[in-house]
């Protein structure tokens, strides 16, 4: 009970962290709504010379742009999250002392990041949504339970999320500059995750292959259950695609993990 107390507490810490900052959330909000009525606005021009593009009608595709921006800071698709300071303290070895604390390092992270993408919800994603909900008409659902079903493919979005930047991060053990990986993540990321673009609308095996892949859970995934497109079995099948992804990324950062605590111990032996 103690161990979770102490992650609890971490999470708490980096929401208040986050929270501090309160200028540059405020630049951040006012960011995300300029590029929501510029991307609003090129999807409506785009979905009235295509009507029914990837299945969405011109509403859905409004909403599904400023959904976008409303998740955008919480999934750190761009970054900002607890990434650069993980690769900041392997570069320095600073990590050495992290690994020799009585705490799960992925759990540390983990719980860091939770409390960070629960402020960066809370602060830089309601008031875009609740913005573009003024000016635009959204395709927004009426009942509590699709609402409800929205959280949950977000929260495992959010796991995802984690998992690849965590990932991404421990390259540093072995390219000590994580630079060049991250930003690979990042175009990654912004590609697939359906950022740019909706996945839907991708051809063929492209298409196929982007909503394989893990970055389509961070927001086509959520997307399409709040915009009635995952219902019933749909959903569940989402949920499953969603945390299978999340539990095998973990596992694997778990392994890597393990890899670079060996590292360490044998360099510093």
């Amino acid at each position: 009970m103690g161990t979770w107390r102490l992650y609890a507490a971490v999470a708490t810490g980096a929401f208040r962290r986050y929270a501090t900052y309160r200028v540059a959330t405020a630049a951040g909000v006012f960011t995300n709504t300029v590029f929501g009525l510029i991307l609003a606005y090129t999807y409506i021009a785009l979905w009235d010379e295509r009507p029914g593009l990837g299945g969405y009608d011109q509403s859905q595709a409004v909403t599904y742009v400023w959904l976008g921006q409303g998740l955008l800071a919480a999934v750190a698709v761009m970054g900002g999250g607890f990434e650069d300071e993980l690769i900041e303290r392997i570069r320095t070895g600073d990590i050495a002392i992290d690994l020799y604390r009585p705490a799960d390092l992925q759990m540390w992270w983990l719980a860091a990041d939770a409390g960070r993408a629960a402020f960066q919800l809370a602060g830089r994603g309601v008031v875009p949504m609740a913005f573009g909900g003024l000016v635009f008409h959204l395709a927004l659902p009426t009942d509590v339970g699709t609402w409800l079903a929205f959280l949950v493919a977000v929260a495992l979005g959010l796991l995802v999320s984690f998992a690849i930047r965590y990932l991404v991060a421990l390259m540093a053990f072995w390219f000590m500059d994580g630079a060049g990986v991250q930003q690979l993540a990042v175009l990654a990321g912004l590609f697939f995750s359906g950022m740019t673009l909706p996945l839907n609308v991708f051809p063929g095996a492209l298409g196929e292959l982007a909503r394989a892949l893990p970055w389509s859970a961070l927001l086509q995934a959520p997307a399409d259950v709040l915009l009635g497109e995952r219902t019933g079995l749909a959903l569940w099948r989402t949920y499953a695609f969603q945390a299978a992804w999340a539990v095998g990324l973990l596992a694997v950062g778990r392994m890597v993990q393990s890899a670079a605590t060996r590292r360490v111990v044998v360099q510093g032996g």
